[in-house]
């Protein structure tokens, strides 16, 4: 019953917050992401996104994401990765795709404070367009706590700077829940906003399969 009420408060707080902003509608993220096991130091990462404008009837965006991260020690990892981004600028009309591939460089410092779980991410991405190349840097916060033995609860901040240009790019903030099922997977419900510079405000619903396998053991 607990954990109903948790859900239900989120999606009453999602519900108001895209209240606020009328003049946007709430979106929907439907994600997967994969964290596969191969040695004692290397971890395979998959990710896949589908980002709506609205439920399920105007997509916005594909993100598909693979790369390796390396265990350094266990609060410092590095990871290499490639991302494809296929991008529809224009709602609720067609046209407007755009192509856009990335290479990214991660640094990852994770460690646990009293039952608190923390995460510091900087990332270096190389953005390829078709005409020309960006460079941008990522920094993200975040910290993740127990709420039951199956549930957690999770809040991020990121910030994006672009090295060309004006500086500040947008901000994006979240919060929401993961509900372990087994040990292999885990279920995702939260809200996701980004914030553009100048004001521009998109709120998200993300919803996901979060899957986890270790092919070390025999």
């Amino acid at each position: 019953m607990k954990k109903l009420i948790i859900v239900f408060a989120l999606l009453f707080a999602v519900k108001s917050i895209a209240q606020k902003n009328p003049e946007k509608k709430l979106g929907v993220w439907y994600a997967f992401g994969g964290t596969h096991k191969v040695s004692e130091k290397i971890d395979l990462k998959t990710q896949a996104q589908f980002r709506f404008f609205d439920i399920a009837s105007d997509m916005q965006q594909l993100m598909l994401r693979f790369g390796g991260n390396y265990k350094i020690n266990n609060t410092f990892s590095a990871y290499l990765g490639y991302a494809y981004f296929n991008t529809d600028a224009t709602f609720d009309a067609k046209g407007g795709d755009a192509n856009e591939q990335r290479i990214l460089e991660d640094l990852n410092i994770n460690y646990k404070h009293s039952k608190f779980g923390v995460s510091h991410r900087f990332r270096f991405e190389q953005r390829l367009f078709k005409k020309n190349t960006q460079h941008w840097f990522r920094y993200n916060f975040g910290l993740n706590h127990p709420i039951s033995e199956k549930l957690s609860g999770y809040i991020y901040n990121e910030v994006f700077l672009n090295f060309k240009g004006d500086t500040f790019s947008q901000n994006w903030f979240g919060i929401g829940v993961k509900h372990k099922l087994s040990n292999a997977i885990k279920l995702q419900l939260g809200y996701h906003n980004i914030s553009l510079k100048g004001g521009t405000n998109f709120n998200r619903v993300i919803t996901g399969i979060i899957l986890s396998t270790n092919h070390t053991k025999k």
